[in-house]
């Protein structure tokens, strides 16, 4: 992790990505069911939020990571038949920083691997690694884990 993301990210462990905080803060959340549909539903809830946050500029590369994470947690982390709402996608937005962060059940590490390219499958956290500044994961005290990718926000005048 880069040093001067460590302390951005410190509160993320702290409860930030709590309901309640989210929603007093620069945060929005959504819970997203054991279903193929979050997918979509996680790129739509991703869009809305950082156009209302007007930052535009970052649209294309969080909708592909928030789409690759929840995947990756519905796939992984998420037993199955699993009913109720088992995955939360959280955006949460600094000055000149927002975080992705899904929560998931499971306390397992994401597990990244040599990517094969001929593979359907398998690519999703090198692409992670590829559109965020930084990435990475962290237990929850009870059960489960947040897997989140962080980005850098453009000053008002280079947004696009």
């Amino acid at each position: 992790m880069k040093a001067e993301a460590a302390p951005v990210l410190d509160p993320l462990w702290q409860g930030v990505l709590a309901p309640e905080r989210l929603a007093a803060g620069h945060g929005a959340t959504c819970e997203l069911p054991a279903a193929l549909e979050s997918v979509r539903e996680a790129r739509h809830f991703t869009r809305t939020t950082l156009q209302h946050w007007d930052l535009a500029a970052l649209l294309d590369s969080m909708e592909l990571v928030a789409s690759e994470l929840v995947t990756n947690a519905l796939r992984y982390a998420v037993p199955a038949g699993t009913p109720g709402a088992p995955v939360r996608l959280s955006l949460v937005r600094w000055t000149s920083r927002v975080v992705c962060a899904v929560r998931d059940p499971s306390g397992v590490a994401p597990i990244t691997k040599d990517p094969d390219f001929v593979a359907e499958t398998g690519r999703g956290l090198h692409l992670v690694d590829s559109f965020s500044e930084n990435w990475g994961w962290h237990p929850l005290s009870g059960t489960g884990k947040v897997v989140w990718a962080l980005f850098l926000v453009a000053p008002a005048g280079q947004r696009g």
